[in-house]
């Protein structure tokens, strides 16, 4: 960061870290045992629409990736997981992932591959979230959601009455998890994702 940037209240943006989420399986720990939310085996990768053969690869780029770990020895004998491709009413693309509720780990790992293969592949600066998904008791859902560009957190809470969020709750879960997730400290990040896949 140079002299200018510092004058100006310029800061350095922050390099996507996709290693941050391996510290979701420990955070879902704290999450069950201080708030009572449990994982539904549901995460999602968002990322801007690409065109035409662009998108048929990178489809058959994650189908071929996460299949493969489904066949590898960590894998035996859990069978094949298949991914889900939708768009929201933005024009944005959603990979749905699925795995046990208890595997979470599994999933983040499935996660991480495909931010992995996307960034390699050339469309990093596509790539916008992803987030695992969890529910309380009284099925109350909640996200915690990662910033690809922020290498950060937020967690999401909806009330399940109501398409509206729930921010007290929101707050309780971020100081819940400070030591567990580097949490986005910009509170005008913490963009709504009420319909977004495995959120729901």
């Amino acid at each position: 960061m140079g002299l200018l940037d510092t004058i100006l209240g310029r800061s350095k943006p922050v390099r996507p870290d996709l290693d941050q989420l391996f510290a979701v399986p420990s955070a879902a720990l704290t999450l069950k045992a201080g708030a009572g939310y449990t994982p539904t085996g549901l995460g999602s990768v968002c990322f801007a629409a690409v065109e035409g053969g662009g998108f048929a690869r990178i489809k058959q780029d994650v189908e071929d990736l996460l299949n493969a770990y489904a066949d590898s020895g960590t894998d035996a004998g859990r069978g094949r997981h298949p991914v889900e491709f939708s768009q929201d009413s933005y024009g944005y693309t959603w990979l749905l992932a699925r795995r046990p509720p208890d595997d979470t780990a599994a999933l983040v790992n499935d996660l991480h591959a495909v931010n992995t293969l996307l960034q390699e592949g050339g469309f990093g600066p596509q790539l916008l979230c992803s987030l695992v998904g969890f529910r309380d008791a009284d099925e109350r859902p909640l996200a915690l959601v990662y910033l690809y560009k922020r290498g950060s957190f937020y967690p999401m809470c909806i009330r399940p009455d109501q398409q509206k969020r729930d921010s007290a709750a929101e707050l309780q879960v971020a100081a819940l998890l400070k030591n567990d997730l580097r949490i986005e400290s910009d509170l005008n990040r913490w963009f709504p994702l009420y319909d977004a896949p495995g959120m729901v």
